[in-house]
């Protein structure tokens, strides 16, 4: 028999580098644990004899990849969470102390009154495509750092500094190449994922470095509503309004990756794409500002993805055309 949500016993970690601290509310007790496989097995040795756990703990800039898809793989209810909600709560509880056995106690409170819902983990093969789009994205971000050096060392005495990064450079482009080889390799090697990159680049301004980043980064596209995706990946506007104020409707959030690489898309798509190239240009004529239009168009274009793989078609201009131009 499942249990219902508010039958779990709510765990709370606070995830660091170095160590777990994990407070249980129904014993009032918190425990330290080592962050490393030897202490991650060492918790789950006083969990496994239940098996109502509901785990909570905080996005943590990866150190809490460990601990969450190991006692996810063991069966536990794993949510894994934004630290600024978190944070918000713990203020708006007159918590302004912070400590690791504190957070932990405030982060199982959290779960066990606002109950976040199970975090969906990506497979093996997934996690390892996401590592490798991501170490592209490393490597393109020290590629561009580079280039600008190459700029700076234009005056005398500075030509073994030049070499030194123009080697640099040809050396992160020789990288990034590999890479594109490889990411493509894995992309192909699931018929999901073979199917799903033809979808997305059967769109003009989709090539394959933003179609796997869609594969890797936003594994929900397809599963979701139009707002929720556009609110998942941060280009939901949302409202700024108080008594007789109306603010502007702004974007925040989100998943950063996705959004750059869709931001990257548009600026192509709205040159060389007829539909979004109509919706841009009936923006700029309403007097809105271009990279407004831009994102609105993000929106509109991550919309119809997500509709594509929903009900598994490919784009097709006539039928955006009809919705989008206006009359």
């Amino acid at each position: 028999m499942s249990t219902s949500e508010t039958d779990y016993r709510w765990l709370g970690i606070d995830v660091s580098k170095d160590s777990l601290d994990v407070y249980d509310p129904s014993q009032a007790v918190s425990t330290r644990y080592a962050n490393t496989s030897e202490g991650v097995d060492a918790l789950w040795q006083t969990l496994q004899s239940r098996s109502d756990w509901a785990v909570v703990c905080e996005a943590s800039g990866g150190y809490e990849t460990l601990v969450a898809t190991t006692l996810a793989a063991h069966g536990c209810r794993m949510s894994v969470v934004n630290p600024r909600q978190v944070r918000d709560f713990a203020k708006a509880s007159g918590i302004l102390a912070k400590t690791d056995a504190l957070d932990a106690r405030v982060i199982a409170r959290f779960g066990r009154l606002l109950q976040p819902p199970a975090t969906v983990f990506a497979s093996e093969a997934a996690q390892q495509l996401q590592d490798w789009v991501r170490r592209r994205q490393q490597l393109v971000e020290m590629l561009s750092g580079e280039k600008n050096r190459l700029q700076q060392l234009k005056g005398r005495n500075k030509a073994v500094l030049k070499d030194e990064v123009e080697a640099h450079i040809e050396w992160l482009k020789d990288r990034i190449q590999q890479l594109d080889e490889k990411i493509e390799q894995l992309s192909q090697q699931q018929s999901q994922w073979r199917e799903d990159k033809a979808l997305l680049t059967s769109v003009k301004g989709i090539g394959p470095v933003v179609s796997t980043t869609l594969l890797a980064d936003l594994p929900e596209l397809g599963q979701l509503n139009r707002k929720q995706i556009a609110a998942l990946v941060g280009l939901a506007p949302f409202n700024r309004d108080s008594g007789r104020y109306q603010g502007k409707r702004t974007t925040w959030g989100g998943r950063a990756t996705v959004r750059s690489a869709l931001y990257m898309a548009t600026l192509v798509a709205v040159h060389h794409n007829p539909p979004l190239r109509t919706f841009y240009q009936h923006l700029l004529d309403q007097g809105k500002e271009k990279k407004v239009a831009l994102i609105a168009c993000a929106r509109k274009l991550l919309t119809c993805l997500n509709a594509m793989l929903k009900f598994r078609t490919p784009w097709q201009d006539e039928l955006v055309t009809a919705r989008y131009t206006p009359a």
